[in-house]
């Protein structure tokens, strides 16, 4: 049953499709947001599932609906995923030291503030 996959590999897809989804109220994608806590992966008879464990930037967030199913949809995009699974959680709770130095260097060119 085993595919042989290399999930490192996977891993790092993920995270490159998960570059493209962006909250619509911050210049910054997903990934570099921090938002994204765990990527892992399990095989099943059907194939390779995808689980992400990801958090939102507030419990209020009023487009967490469409940004876990643009994160799903990116995820299931991988020819070697055949489901994703996005759960959420607030713990640890976000904050701003959780954005990547790439983010933080967007946040600053486009005068953004979180």
């Amino acid at each position: 049953m085993s595919a042989n996959y290399n999930f490192d590999e996977i891993r790092e897809k993920v995270i490159q499709n998960l570059k493209n989804v962006f909250d619509p109220e911050i210049p910054v994608n997903v990934y570099d947001l921090g938002l994204i806590y765990e990527i892992n992966f399990e095989e099943k008879e059907q194939g390779l599932y995808c689980v992400i464990y990801m958090t939102l930037t507030s419990p209020a967030c009023p487009v967490a609906g469409t940004i876990m199913e643009q994160v799903k949809l990116v995820a299931q995009a991988l020819d070697e995923v055949n489901e994703a699974k996005v759960h959420i959680t607030f713990k640890p709770r976000w904050t701003n030291d959780m954005v990547s130095e790439e983010g933080k260097e967007i946040m600053l060119a486009t005068g953004s503030v979180i």
